[in-house]
């Protein structure tokens, strides 16, 4: 009888150990890009943050991708190892990789969105905690606008 309860109590530290949840999670993200100019051209890059870097430190992102702007609506899609990330979705109309700003310095030229609808205030870029979304699905879904 006490071994059938050092198994049960093996198998509950596995299943409820942070190593195994975070290894084991995986869910495919589809992220719809809309309201994209294309009378701009450029790319529109995807980056998927977890809390470090988010959202000014590209470096960091844990996952990217780049696509040629061919239409106002756009699919990309990512396998996500994280219960949680924020997004942020980038119009690269130069191509460099980076947000250029407007005339002032400070507010972008470049089209830009992010998760959970946050956008660029008179305090600066959304947080991480405002932006992130949490997934419970081995399919999730996210829309992200972008704002001009």
């Amino acid at each position: 009888m006490h071994k059938f309860y050092g198994i049960l109590l093996g198998v509950f530290m596995l299943f409820t150990s942070p190593t195994f949840a975070t290894e084991r999670f995986t869910t495919e993200l589809n992220i719809t890009v809309t309201n994209i100019d294309t009378s701009r051209g450029g790319n529109i890059v995807v980056m998927i943050f977890g809390e470090e870097g988010f959202p000014k430190n590209h470096a960091l992102a844990l996952l990217t991708a780049t696509k040629k702007v061919l239409s106002n609506t756009m699919v990309f899609t990512f396998l996500i190892n994280q219960p949680e990330v924020s997004i942020k979705v980038l119009h690269d109309e130069n191509g460099d990789g980076e947000v250029t700003k407007n005339w002032t310095g400070i507010y972008p030229k470049d089209g830009l969105g992010f998760s959970n609808d946050q956008k660029i205030g008179l305090t600066g870029p959304p947080n991480y905690l405002k932006s992130k979304i949490r997934f419970v699905a081995p399919k999730s879904e996210a829309t992200i606008s972008i704002i001009y």
